[in-house]
């Protein structure tokens, strides 16, 4: 089921929140509406659920009007970040609860329960009560009393904020594969940049009430619109660009405070534009090479910072640029660079121009 949002307004006392909001989510999709505390994610999660009505403008699904369909008669499942189940309940009651809502006979609806409770692999606990189960657990219980009504529309509001990293990892797999097997429409709020790479087909980037980008998470990622969504998306080094000079061998020339950049981005040149470098993308330059002897695409710093994360290495290093971050993978740089060591940082030629809006 597509759903969309049109000419939405929308103010809480005198602060305008939504102005002319247009936005469209694909059938049978997960869609990402991912931003920073205050962005207005959640307040569209909760127009879509019927929990906010919108000054002005509609809520549309699957064509049909739905601004003035009241929270029951929308064919919703919500999973939240608080598992909102209830404590006097078994599990299976819990799971039961949307369908008793609907008029399900006991047995039928005890019935779909098991089977939804099996597919989340808790069949095991269907008789226990909530506070029996692990963090982890009471989430997967969420997900099944929001599935097991088969809703038209699935709604995610940072469902996996509270659990820690290893349980983050596992429940986003499981809750992509429920997704895709039930080919339900599903929106996503989410602050974390990660698990929204990971799990959607699509992301709205927001910033104080509007989309600042949509795409695949490979296009926000790889070509950020705006110097919020490249620093907002995997915190991209962000170099200034004072002109624009001759092109070499197919590349742009960019001058910064640092030096000659190059870029193969077609993003045009103006006032305020930026360079954009993911930090994964950076290489060091050949170890012997003198510090004076940077070259255009590159850039002369000191490591002033060394942190060890496993699999990568993160590095500050300072420049006239200002502060850079690199992370080397071992497999790429096997030499570990320390604090206070001269560097040349080699950027890649497909860093991404940005402009501020």
């Amino acid at each position: 089921m597509q759903v969309a949002f049109e000419n939405i307004d929308q103010s809480y006392g005198k602060q305008a929140l939504f102005r002319q909001l247009h936005l469209t989510i694909p059938s049978g999709k997960l869609f990402t509406l991912l931003g920073p505390s205050g962005c207005g994610k959640t307040s569209l999660l909760r127009m879509l659920a019927g929990f906010i009505k919108p000054d002005s403008g509609r809520i549309l699904f699957g064509g049909a009007d739905v601004t003035a369909v009241p929270v029951n008669r929308r064919g919703v499942g919500m999973v939240f970040q608080d598992y909102a189940l209830f404590p006097d309940r078994s599990i299976v009651a819990n799971v039961c609860y949307g369908l008793a809502a609907r008029n399900i006979a006991n047995d039928q609806a005890t019935e779909r329960a098991l089977a939804m409770l099996k597919r989340v692999g808790l069949e095991a606990f269907a008789d226990r009560a909530p506070s029996a189960l692990s963090g982890g657990q009471r989430q997967r219980v969420a997900m099944a009393r929001a599935l097991v009504i088969e809703p038209k529309l699935l709604l995610l509001d940072e469902p996996l904020s509270a659990l820690d990293v290893k349980l983050r990892v596992e429940l986003r797999s499981m809750i992509r594969e429920l997704q895709i097997e039930a080919g339900i429409t599903t929106v996503f709020v989410t602050h974390d940049q990660e698990e929204a790479l990971a799990m959607s087909d699509q992301i709205a980037v927001m910033d104080r009430g509007r989309i600042v980008q949509l795409g695949t998470p490979r296009e926000v990622y790889s070509r950020p619109g705006t110097t919020f969504v490249a620093d907002f998306v995997g915190s991209a080094n962000l170099i200034s660009i004072t002109q624009e000079l001759p092109a070499s061998n197919g590349l742009r020339r960019l001058a910064s405070a640092a030096g000659v950049l190059l870029t193969n981005s077609a993003v045009p040149f103006q006032a305020g534009v930026k360079l954009a470098v993911r930090s994964e993308e950076i290489s060091f330059a050949d170890a012997d090479a003198h510090i004076g002897a940077a070259g255009d695409g590159q850039l002369a710093g000191v490591v002033e910072h060394v942190e060890f994360r496993g699999s990568l290495t993160s590095y500050t290093v300072h420049t006239r640029a200002g502060m850079i971050t690199v992370a080397s993978s071992g497999n790429r740089d096997q030499r570990q660079r320390t604090r206070g060591e001269n560097v040349l940082l080699q950027l890649p030629s497909d860093a991404h121009l940005v402009g501020t809006a």
